[in-house]
């Protein structure tokens, strides 16, 4: 049963591109993440008081919001405001795939760690292959891809990047319900002000908009983050790094099959050497120094 476990994680840390793509023609992306923030930052502050798990220090609580806020609301935010302008979920995803790589060049600059030549083979094999992915569909005017939406998408990776490293670099670590509540409040703080400055907030309620929100919420935000605890105590954190890098490809054929996305030979073949680049550019040599359990990684 354990077994089932890691495929099933990603399969849900997959399908929060889906959600997205469910949610965006019924309400606006910072109107909708403002919801689904705060209704899941409730939740954990229930599971909190019920589970009584511990408080955790102030000045780690402060990281906790930074890391939220990066990883949680900027990068949410210009993934799903991509997605609402008209860019293929999948798309979005194979470009959300690239975080691991950004984070290898970056670890190595900020805090010092060493960049084997793989590391920068890994980088040109998987930008290879998202050009591949892109080049069948750069030409084609109203498809959602422009300079506005990538822009929006890069944005958003290298601020999970960044997030990313902060966590590290920090030490955010402690208790993950309280954390990752901390981080819901972080990225909350990011999402209601741009909702209130820069959309409409009309929302248009109806079968597909509660479903993505139930799904993003419960499945996401809180069944995924369990799963996340499950594999932690376990000791599989290493599997679950590589199959990370499998959420793109499989977020392609989830849009593929519910909407329909193009999807050719030759993006799938885009899609196989991203992932080998992605893989080939954070493999790790086995470490015997047990490491403190991270935060939940920001997704949807």
């Amino acid at each position: 049963m354990k077994r089932l476990i890691p495929p099933l994680f990603i399969i849900l840390w997959a399908s929060g591109f889906i959600g997205a793509r469910y949610a965006m023609p019924w309400t606006e992306p910072f109107t909708f993440l403002s919801a689904r923030l705060i209704i899941a930052a409730a939740i954990f502050a229930l599971l909190i008081v019920i589970l009584g798990a511990p408080k955790i220090p102030a000045s780690m609580a402060i990281h906790a919001i930074i890391v939220g806020a990066l990883i949680h609301g900027v990068y949410l935010g210009g993934m799903f405001w991509a997605i609402h302008q008209g860019m293929p979920a999948g798309l979005t995803a194979l470009l959300a795939g690239l975080q691991p790589l950004i984070i290898a060049v970056m670890a190595g600059q900020l805090l010092g760690e060493k960049i084997l030549r793989r590391h920068w083979l890994g980088l040109a094999i998987g930008l290879t292959g998202v050009t591949i992915v892109l080049w069948p569909t750069l030409g084609i005017s109203g498809s959602g891809i422009n300079m506005a939406t990538l822009g929006a998408a890069i944005c958003a990776v290298f601020a999970m990047s960044i997030g990313t490293i902060w966590q590290k670099r920090h030490g955010v670590s402690g208790n993950l319900l309280t954390g990752t509540f901390w981080q819901y409040i972080g990225a909350a703080a990011v999402t209601v002000p741009c909702a209130l400055l820069f959309e409409t907030r009309t929302i248009i309620i109806n079968g597909e908009l509660v479903f993505a929100l139930v799904w993003l919420v419960l499945v996401l935000s809180v069944g995924a983050v369990f799963l996340l605890m499950i594999l932690i105590r376990d000791g599989e954190m290493s599997k679950v790094g590589s199959l990370f890098y499998l959420v793109p490809a499989a977020t392609a054929l989830m849009a593929w099959a519910l909407f329909r996305e193009n999807l050719t030979l030759m993006q799938m073949a885009g899609m196989a050497i991203t992932t080998a680049g992605v893989g080939l550019a954070t493999i790790r040599a086995p470490s015997f120094r047990r490491e403190p359990a991270p935060l939940l990684p920001g997704n949807g």
